[in-house]
């Protein structure tokens, strides 16, 4: 019975990573350019000296990765807000002082002028943080050059840099506990001229909340029939060694 035991509590750890990523999914499904994280298992044959070990099969998780459909885009009208129009990431610095990219594209000028994050990350622009000048208008084109016009200004604006915006392979991008997402080997993106932006937009989470609700249902229901699995095989164990006991 401690085959039936083993693989079916194998298969309950993963339903819980599982459910873990679906929570954490929904938590950020009102969460600006936040990509749904996601997960795969795999069976895992154990291999042993005991032929009788090749009957046994653990699960396991397989890399976890991103789903990188394009959120909605929402219009705010805020002159700090971008959304990025298809593929590409925003540079920014970390709290680890290492450039991670993201999709969030609301921004504010903090008290010492440098352009931020709302979560307060500098936004990296090509030669380095943006500073923005006191009391100045920022307008932000299309290729993310940043402008500020000043009082008594409005037509033409000073050049304050342009934004870091990088759109390196999926495939050698990987999110961090930050939600940001690196280069793996530590290196940074290029820049990439042919990102665009939307001006005064936000581009929405792309966590689809119904199909996460479901997801946490079906998990629900599993693990409660793997949890009855087990039982039923210790259930089993004991009746088996009844019938061994010798009778009186």
């Amino acid at each position: 019975m401690d085959r039936m035991i083993y693989t079916a509590m194998a298969g309950a750890r993963q339903l819980m990573v599982r459910q873990e990523t679906l929570a954490n999914n929904l938590a950020n499904a009102s969460t600006p350019g936040f990509r749904a994280d996601l997960d795969a298992m795999r069976s895992m044959p154990l291999q042993g000296n005991v032929s009788k070990l090749d009957s046994r099969v653990s699960v396991s998780s397989t890399t976890t990765g991103a789903d990188f459909r394009q959120g909605a885009i929402e219009v705010t009208g805020r002159d700090l807000d971008i959304a990025i129009a298809g593929d590409g990431f925003i540079a920014v610095e970390g709290r680890d002082g290492r450039e991670g990219y993201t999709r969030n594209g609301g921004f504010d000028v903090g008290g010492d002028g440098i352009l931020r994050t709302r979560s307060g990350l500098t936004v990296l622009g090509e030669g380095g943080p943006i500073t923005v000048p006191e009391n100045a208008k920022i307008e932000i084109g299309r290729d993310g050059t940043v402008s500020a016009f000043v009082a008594g200004n409005t037509k033409n604006g000073n050049s304050l840099g342009r934004i870091k915006l990088v759109n390196p392979p999926a495939e050698t991008l990987a999110k961090g506990l930050d939600g940001l997402f690196r280069v793996n080997g530590n290196q940074t993106a290029d820049a990439d001229q042919n990102v665009r932006v939307v001006r005064g937009s936000i581009e929405a989470s792309n966590v689809n909340v119904v199909e996460s609700m479901v997801g946490m249902i079906a998990l629900a229901r599993q693990y409660e029939m793997t949890l009855k699995t087990i039982s039923n095989a210790e259930a089993n164990s004991r009746d088996s060694a009844k019938l061994l006991q010798p009778n009186g």
